[in-house]
């Protein structure tokens, strides 16, 4: 949405006021979503950092962009505002997507067709490590993908510890899981 909309405002405008604040404190905003149409209007902004965002970062955010936009215009309709975090569901995209979610379960399709499953181990210059499991016994192997063979990358949800092994491949040896 570019425009002002029932008060509410732009797009532009809330990433242009907030992001100076976000990146400050050490986030990115990703996305923010105005939705005019529901009651109460909504404005949604999607923020993510290296390190993730936890509840009371989350709070901080939001005490902050409140106070922020609540400066632009006094007069403006009530609306609800909420501070998130990409969703598991969001697919990545981008290197740093890759680096934020190291130690997390990943589903990736390559260019040629296949899928591979495993743990996001480090990413730089264009490329991703992944701890990949090989055979029936949990033994563990790393490969390196190049970003540009992954037409689509998603984090699986996971229910139970990875294994220690695993972690210790992706470089997350000692600081528990992160999924």
């Amino acid at each position: 949405m570019t425009e002002r909309s029932a008060g509410l405002p732009s797009q532009k405008e809330v990433i242009e006021l907030l992001n100076g604040e976000f990146a400050r404190a050490g986030y990115e905003i990703e996305d923010v979503v105005i939705d005019a149409a529901a009651r109460p209007p909504r404005i949604t902004v999607v923020a993510d950092g290296d390190d993730g965002l936890d509840l009371d970062t989350i709070a901080q955010l939001s005490r902050e962009a409140s106070a922020l936009l609540d400066r632009i215009d006094a007069h403006a309709a009530p609306y609800v505002l909420e501070v998130t975090s990409p969703g598991v569901d969001r697919p990545l995209t981008a290197e740093k997507h890759y680096r934020r979610n190291r130690g997390r379960k990943v589903e990736l399709t390559l260019d040629d067709g296949t899928t591979v499953t495993g743990r996001l181990g480090e990413t730089s210059d264009g490329t991703v490590r992944l701890v990949v499991r090989e055979g029936r016994r949990p033994d563990y192997a790393v490969r390196e993908l190049p970003l540009q063979s992954v037409t689509k990358a998603v984090v699986q949800v996971e229910f139970s510890r990875p294994n220690p092994r695993e972690l210790e491949l992706a470089g997350l040896s000692g600081k528990g899981a992160t999924a």
